[in-house]
């Protein structure tokens, strides 16, 4: 099984009160892997990184979409060195493309943590 595909089965197993869709990227370049549903905070898009050494790739069609749309998408890196999970905002991606072990993410190997931030309410709602 692929390292992202184990990375897709824990998110579902370890996120159960969000609704997901997984999509298919090869149609849409940029767009990330996953569409997340809850009532709280409506449609929200997650992608998948799996992360070996001190570098994260990103195709310039992902930079483009995580930077042009900050609010309510996120980013989870599963760093298989280290074996944890780190959640991040798409406003992180500049710091993640500079220096992916100095990003500051906005949960780490919680995943209760994790699920909370996905799924809270936007503040202007």
């Amino acid at each position: 099984m692929k390292p992202e595909s184990k990375l897709w089965k824990l998110i579902k197993k370890n996120t159960s009160e969000i609704q997901w869709t997984r999509l298919e990227s090869w149609s849409s370049f940029g767009v990330p892997d996953l569409l997340g549903y809850h009532e709280n905070c409506g449609f929200f898009m997650v992608e998948m990184k799996v992360v070996r050494g001190k570098k994260i790739h990103f195709s310039p069609h992902q930079k483009l979409f995580h930077i042009t749309r900050p609010k309510r998408n996120f980013i989870i890196a599963q760093d298989v060195g280290l074996g944890s999970i780190k959640l991040y905002e798409s406003s992180a991606i500049p710091d993640l493309l500079a220096d992916y072990n100095a990003a500051r993410p906005v949960a780490c190997d919680d995943w209760d943590h994790i699920q909370r931030i996905l799924i809270r309410a936007p503040l202007d709602a």
